[in-house]
């Protein structure tokens, strides 16, 4: 089985039943190991848009890589996503973080995602439930946050996980 971590972001329509919705279809295909708290977090890049709700997720499969990424664009596009801005408003986005301990890239999948330890809204769930992964990339990434003041980088807690996914 397959160690995969995900990153879900959304900042337009209802922002809680969108992630909610993401996980649940997740779980119709993998099995969901754990989901972190939910972070409200300032927009990065394009800044004219509303916060995002973000949130990290454990998954395992025997599925590949490339096929973890269909099911993940498939639920972007089930959820309505639509892609005109770069970094723009979006009511669902899902990425491939951390596939085991691997390094992919591909024309569609690049792992660990590119961008992954200059965002401390990607990094602060992810850190959440990474307890006993061990890795490169995870060392980084706590290495990383620790030097972050996560109220400069606009996140901050909106809901505990066992609150929101009662």
């Amino acid at each position: 089985m397959n160690d995969i971590f995900l990153s879900i972001g959304t900042n337009i329509g209802e922002r809680e039943e969108n992630l909610k919705q993401a996980v649940q279809l997740l779980r119709q295909q993998v099995e969901v190991v754990n989901v972190s708290a939910v972070y409200e977090t300032a927009p990065v890049g394009y800044i004219d848009q509303p916060s995002f709700f973000n949130i990290a997720v454990h998954i395992k499969t025997d599925k590949t890589a490339e096929e973890t990424l269909n099911i993940c664009q498939a639920i972007e596009n089930e959820l309505g996503r639509v892609r005109d801005i770069r970094w723009g408003p979006r009511i669902i986005d899902l990425d491939i973080l951390l596939f085991n301990k691997e390094q992919i890239e591909t024309e569609r999948l690049v792992v660990p995602h590119p961008r992954m330890y200059e965002r401390a809204f990607v990094l602060v769930p992810l850190v959440e439930i990474s307890e006993g992964f061990e890795s490169g990339q995870m060392t980084q990434a706590h290495d990383t946050l620790a030097k972050l003041n996560l109220q400069q980088e606009g996140i901050t807690l909106w809901q505990r996980a066992e609150d929101f996914y009662r």
